[in-house]
């Protein structure tokens, strides 16, 4: 396995209490691709996610991010490469209500001490422009339809250039239209940022778009060609 991978995880395993989710899970992430990750319900694809994103910890393995490896982080240090360099993707938008969408989006760029109101705007309306929702900036998140949510929540996880895209089910809440329609829309920001993304999907459009597939497994990840 790569050491020079954007993503590079090695012997990952993970249970909660005496239940076993899955073990054994080598897997590596280049910039610019875009990997998508397979699986049935209940495997761990999302436990996965959350362990590469540190909003869990793994019971094995190591995580390495830009050469870095996670666990041996002190977590202040673990805390700013993950605020740096990861974007991430929910299924279930997870905008805060009560924010604007200027606002919402704008939030990694505050935690990451970003504060000069002109240049935040900007970068919120550039990102904003680019998932197509130019001039939404005022709107509240109830004022959005499903599409529009997934749209801001993409443009929330790449406002701050991060290297790393993890989504997580990112279709699974649309209709087929409006599927698509982020498909094109996170597939093109994130190559045309250079950065990977890691996709977990049911979707069959996202896995034939994608540069490579994997299958999760409870006890590794195995290559599968892209659906025709």
């Amino acid at each position: 396995m790569s050491d020079t991978a954007l993503l590079a995880v090695r012997g990952l395993a993970k249970r909660y209490g005496a239940t076993p989710v899955f073990s054994g899970i080598d897997l590596t992430l280049a910039r610019g691709e875009v990997v998508a990750l397979l699986g049935a319900s209940g495997v761990g694809k999302s436990s996965l996610l959350n362990c590469i994103a540190g909003l869990d910890v793994a019971d094995a393995g190591e995580i390495r991010l830009l050469g870095q490896v996670v666990g041996q982080l002190a977590e202040p240090q673990a805390a700013a490469l993950r605020r740096t360099s990861l974007g991430f993707v929910f299924q279930a938008f997870h905008l805060l209500p009560h924010l604007s969408v200027a606002d919402n989006v704008a939030l990694p760029l505050l935690l990451l001490g970003q504060r000069e109101p002109a240049a935040v705007d900007a970068r919120v309306a550039e990102v904003l422009a680019g998932v197509g929702l130019a001039g939404y900036q005022a709107r509240r998140p109830r004022e959005l339809s499903g599409g529009q949510l997934q749209r801001v929540a993409i443009a929330r996880a790449l406002v701050h250039r991060p290297a790393l895209i993890l989504a997580d089910e990112p279709t699974g809440n649309l209709d087929p239209h409006s599927a698509a329609q982020v498909l094109d829309l996170l597939f093109a920001q994130v190559r045309q940022n250079g950065a990977g993304c890691l996709i977990v999907t049911h979707s069959d459009e996202a896995a034939r778009r994608a540069d490579r597939v994997l299958r999760l497994l409870g006890d590794g990840v195995r290559a599968e060609a892209p659906a025709a």
